[in-house]
């Protein structure tokens, strides 16, 4: 059976959401998008904060520990270890902060990894950086790629759970254990995981992050990180607030007059995902990303990439001389939003940049024949 015989609509799922049908919607790993029930939920929140600002924040820790113990319940996590933050971003830079690491130690990255997270780690520790060929053909193969970068001063590992440019698993439970026995630290971006992967904490890492925003269908600007026991004493708020003396998780979450209604509505994206049957959500996303690779695939010059199995976004090589800069591939960008209106993501590699599809249940066949039309006249 192939992709094309098992892509369709989702039924109901356009109706959830308030995107702007003239565009195709291909780039949901970017940003993510809100679906409407959630919305509403926040808009009461905001309504509430408005109505009696003084009720409303300090009131704040208590539901956002309420709503934190709904998210914890979904991924069958302890809600002490859980704390929510804005974004990876933020989440990554708690986690390498509190990472144990000594003068002379380095934290290993990879070459795909989400430049700001590598960014986080930069700062607190020289890197070393493990290069995966985006043409690796399978799990373990990434695997043996990590483990041989390591070094003797290496103590801390920063990889991405679902690579965002190549839409590949790295940091699988395999790989965890092997770092674990060779005392290293992890440190896991789940960007992607939290909503596309039925257990996204799978392998238990040190320090795991991932945004509620996207997959899981929260307000943006809603994530979380989970903390081994270990080392949650050394997390510690990047902004002091009163809630300090609580320590990790309510240290983190507070930052005083912030917007806390994305973080509280949070919850209820998850419940919808339970109640659209997130194992059926998750084929369906699955079998749409797959339906635009291989039509994509079929245009000259287009080469897929090892995709992991049941992963919502997949990635296509484009052809020598194309997107191999970041200049290039923004620019291809912009031309497929602005003139033909279809977002996708479009990322720079030496000898020939890549672009990445995703699959969601607003989205339709339609959509991706459109943007295999369109693109031959680029290729």
């Amino acid at each position: 059976m192939t992709a094309s015989t098992t892509a369709g609509e989702f039924p109901g799922g356009p109706g959830l959401f308030r995107l702007t049908p003239e565009v195709a919607h291909l780039n949901h790993g970017s940003y993510g998008a809100v679906p409407v029930p959630v919305q509403e939920v926040q808009a009461a929140y905001q309504r509430e904060a408005h109505a009696d600002p003084d009720a409303f924040f300090l009131a704040v820790p208590d539901r956002l520990a309420a709503a934190r113990t709904r998210v914890a319940e979904h991924l069958a996590e302890d809600p002490g270890g859980l704390a929510f933050v804005s974004n990876a971003t933020e989440a990554a830079n708690l986690a390498v902060n509190a990472a144990p690491l000594f003068p002379g130690d380095e934290i290993l990255v990879t070459d795909h990894g989400y430049g700001t997270v590598v960014a986080a780690a930069a700062r607190r520790a020289p890197l070393v950086t493990a290069r995966l060929d985006p043409d690796l053909a399978d799990e373990d193969a990434v695997r043996e790629a990590v483990l041989a970068a390591l070094t003797p001063r290496t103590k801390v590992a920063v990889l991405d759970h679902i690579s965002s440019p190549t839409a590949r698993i790295i940091a699988s439970p395999e790989l965890l254990a092997d770092l674990a026995d060779r005392g290293i630290t992890t440190v896991v971006d789940g960007a992607h995981a939290l909503g596309m992967l039925a257990d996204p904490l799978a392998g238990r890492a040190d320090f795991w992050f991932g945004n509620l925003h996207k997959w899981g269908y929260g307000p943006h600007g809603s994530a979380v990180l989970a903390v081994a026991p270990a080392h949650r004493s050394r997390v510690q708020p990047l902004v002091p607030s009163w809630e300090d003396r609580h320590g990790f998780p309510r240290a983190v979450e507070f930052r005083a007059t912030a917007d806390y209604t994305g973080r509280l509505a949070a919850p209820e994206g998850l419940d919808l995902l339970a109640r659209l049957d997130a194992a059926k959500v998750r084929a369906h996303n699955a079998a749409l990303a797959a339906y635009g690779a291989e039509l994509l695939a079929g245009l000259p010059g287009l080469r897929p990439l090892p995709h992991s199995p049941g992963v919502a976004m997949r990635s296509l090589r484009l052809p020598p001389g194309t997107a191999e800069t970041r200049e290039q591939a923004v620019a291809l960008r912009e031309e497929l939003a602005t003139r033909h209106r279809i977002r996708v993501l479009v990322w720079p590699w030496p000898g020939g940049g890549g672009i990445r599809v995703c699959g969601q249940i607003y989205n339709r066949p339609e959509e991706y024949e459109r943007l295999a039309a369109v693109l031959r006249a680029y290729v």
